[in-house]
């Protein structure tokens, strides 16, 4: 897929919002609203959305956010994430004033109790893609492409021909768009192998082991040659003594962490394309909520590129 290809082209743009927060609000420097309150996160996020959309271009936009309930990979291991240190007050107050501001927006936020933002993410563009879901209030379009705005690797598993993943590469003002071949370039393995990569290698961000003693590079020979990690087993007379050991003698922790690196896709939520396509940056609501916050450059921005928007939209109807 190309996802900075625009004319035309029905897109929906699917943003982690727990990711860009954090990415945000550790970018950024203090920043506070006239009541003293911090905002640098909100700032952050609404800067990377504008930037987003002016470069993409998307006829849908929706956001996922992460609960505060445990989800299932913490029922299924009580050490997911253990090591993660509490959230700072002075983000985790922010995050009701991004609500606030997608709520303005008339963007879509979509969560789940027991589910991460990542399976959310990772149901809404399966459904949109697979299932061929019709858009618009005729039902006569469909979604083409689909650009996940996201700070976490976990989700290029979902990357293919209809799916891109964009990683912010430097604070929130550079970022690049992941395909295919760029994810075999960054991570060693295709879209469809990096669950097994990580049931292999583990993963230290979320705190689970894989396979105790077996790296990066084994793991990447390993499915180069059987391709998935339950081949691997059919075939262990195959492999060297050396790693047949470690394989054998970590066979549960790398089941339990190919459990916990798959992102769930049926996650049982409603959703609406339809609502997704009622977007507007310079609304009412929204300049009373930028005002609020003080974000006075970001009203210029957000009038500027809805202005943009609006004529773009204008002469593809022409």
């Amino acid at each position: 897929m190309d996802p900075s290809a625009s004319s035309g082209q029905v897109k929906l743009v699917l943003i982690d919002g727990n990711a860009i927060m954090h990415r945000a609000y550790h970018a950024l420097p203090p920043l506070t609203t006239r009541g003293g309150e911090p905002i640098n996160a909100v700032y952050g996020l609404v800067s990377m959305l504008l930037k987003i959309i002016t470069d993409f271009k998307p006829t849908h936009i929706a956001v996922a956010f992460d609960r505060k309930e445990p989800t299932f990979r913490h029922k299924e291991f009580k050490a997911y994430q253990a090591h993660r240190p509490e959230m700072d007050r002075e983000l985790s107050s922010q995050f009701e004033k991004a609500q606030a501001v997608f709520e303005a927006m008339k963007i879509p936020v979509y969560s789940k109790a027991g589910f991460e933002a990542d399976d959310i993410i990772g149901t809404i563009s399966l459904q949109i893609t697979s299932h061929h879901l019709p858009v618009g209030r005729q039902g006569k379009s469909l979604i083409t492409d689909v650009v996940i705005v996201t700070g976490d690797r976990d989700i290029l598993q979902l990357v293919d021909e209809r799916v891109g993943v964009y990683l912010p590469t430097k604070g929130l003002s550079e970022g690049k768009v992941y395909d295919r071949s760029g994810v075999v370039e960054k991570m060693g393995v295709t879209p469809e192998r990096i669950v097994d990569y990580k049931a292999l290698v583990g993963d230290q961000s979320d705190n689970y082991p894989g396979v105790p003693g077996i790296g990066p590079r084994t793991a990447e020979r390993l499915l180069a040659k059987y391709k998935r990690f339950e081949n691997i087993y059919k075939y262990l007379d195959d492999v060297k003594e050396s790693v047949r050991k470690k394989l054998i003698n970590g066979r549960k922790s790398g089941e339990l962490s190919l459990k916990l690196a798959r992102i769930v896709r049926n996650v049982p939520i409603e959703f609406s394309a339809d609502e997704m396509s009622r977007w507007q940056l310079d609304g009412q609501n929204v300049l009373e909520t930028f005002a609020e916050f003080g974000f006075m450059t970001l009203t210029r921005r957000a009038k500027e590129v809805g202005e943009r928007f609006k004529k773009e939209k204008q002469m593809e109807l022409i």
